[in-house]
């Protein structure tokens, strides 16, 4: 593989770092990712090639070490900036005019539209970019899956008994059996967060309404964020989960495995009529990247199928690429097998989800 070598002004990049989060309290995965904000501004590889700058918010628990250190095994020199994904994206939109950022990962496709109706990505169709499941990737390439996320709404069995758990997220706004023991989390530059508020608001579509949305659903999300419980900045949602503070909340199905065995502690999974939330985490080329090649040849290879599928393998995800299912683990096989998805109309979200959280938190929180 040949990496071409090109000079990046080391002030810029310096000025682009900014607090590591990943998917969801204050952070993401996801997404992302992930939900424990990081100790550090940026994983960083030690090779001495010429360094592409990575956004995401998918690089915690590991995730972000691992991809640095096989990255340099594969002869790239990349450097991991993480946030939330609200975060991450808004960064790339304010950078538009000077970009720091070369690759962007880990993102699903409410913030990848909004980079693209920003004019932020540059399409590229990868090598694999036809192993990846029908209906996934972008039609015009400017962003292509890599990783599927189920959000699952859970409950500790330890402290909520199966025979009066909740149905849905809204059982859980609409009953007051549940108030104070269940995550409502607010913290809405966070893609999991977003994709909850989706998840509930979409069921109450109407033309008429306010945002398009009818006044039953305002008033369902509105009891849902007053009865449920805050996730503290800093503080691991699945923590407060398995200890029994807030013992009904959201999983996410990437991070279940490490979660499990870090806390102890195993959710049961509620699967409600509506189906349960999906996205996809994807990656994409950020415009104005003065190492395109370089940014091309780092995407063929991440989402190709051996890497998605060790990745799979070593943090129980489940691959967009087909023929990285392959090495899937017998975990998130049982993990996916009774989850539906739920059928959402994302055009209709990442019209409105800008909107919806911006009445939010003037008028709600």
């Amino acid at each position: 593989m040949t990496i071409k070598k090109r000079f990046k002004n080391a002030a810029v990049l310096l000025g682009s770092l900014f607090v590591l989060a990943a998917c969801g309290n204050g952070a993401e995965s996801s997404s992302g990712s992930s939900e424990t904000p990081t100790s550090d501004n940026s994983t960083e590889s030690s090779s001495s090639e010429e360094t592409l700058v990575v956004y995401t918010n998918s690089n915690s628990d590991g995730r972000g070490e691992w991809v640095v250190e096989k990255a340099a095994e594969a002869g790239f020199a990349i450097e991991i900036v993480g946030a939330g994904g609200g975060d991450v994206t808004n960064r790339l939109i304010s950078e538009k005019a000077n970009p720091v950022a070369d690759v962007v990962f880990g993102l699903n496709h409410m913030f990848y539209e909004q980079l693209q109706d920003e004019d932020a990505l540059i399409p590229y169709e990868p090598d694999w970019a036809g192993e990846i499941e029908e209906g996934i990737n972008d039609p015009d390439g400017y962003y292509n899956g890599l990783v599927k996320q189920a959000l699952i709404l859970s409950f500790n069995p330890e402290f909520v008994d199966k025979a009066n758990a909740p149905e849905s997220y809204l059982d859980l706004a609409n009953n007051e059996e549940y108030a104070g023991i269940y995550q409502a989390r607010d913290d809405l530059g966070a893609a999991t967060s977003k994709v909850i508020v989706a998840s509930i608001l979409s069921q109450f579509e109407d033309p008429e309404g306010e945002l398009g949305i009818s006044d039953e659903g305002w008033e369902t999300i509105d009891r849902y964020f007053e009865n449920g419980v805050q996730i503290p900045e800093g503080e691991d949602y699945f923590s407060m989960f398995s200890s029994g503070d807030a013992p009904i909340g959201t999983m996410i199905s990437g991070e279940l495995a490490a979660k499990t065995e870090q806390y102890g502690a195993e959710p049961t999974f509620i699967h409600p009529e509506a189906g349960t939330p999906q996205v996809v985490e994807s990656i994409g080329i950020v415009n104005g990247t003065e190492q395109e090649e370089l940014a091309q040849e780092f995407v063929d290879w991440f989402g190709s199928a051996e890497v998605q599928g060790a990745f799979a393998a070593e943090f129980n995800a489940m691959p967009a690429n087909i023929e990285a299912q392959e090495q899937v683990t017998d975990f998130q096989k049982e993990v996916f097998a009774d989850v539906v998805s739920q059928d959402i109309d994302w055009a209709f979200v990442t019209e409105n989800i800008d909107a919806w959280v911006e009445k939010l938190e003037l008028e709600i929180f």
